[in-house]
């Protein structure tokens, strides 16, 4: 499969675009973030829009 016809989504922190890795295969559903440093900024960044 090339690399344009994997899946892909926006990450809820950052706003940007990713593809779906080998790592995330049996979690692609519940994965939300682009990466760990996102995942980990996510109270930060969530808590300045409430």
């Amino acid at each position: 499969m090339k690399k344009s016809e994997l899946p892909s989504k926006v990450c809820v922190v950052c706003g940007l675009p990713f593809t779906w890795r080998k790592k995330w295969e049996r979690c692609w559903d519940e994965v939300r973030y682009c990466s760990e440093r996102c995942r980990r900024n996510r109270r930060s960044s969530a808590g300045d829009h409430s």
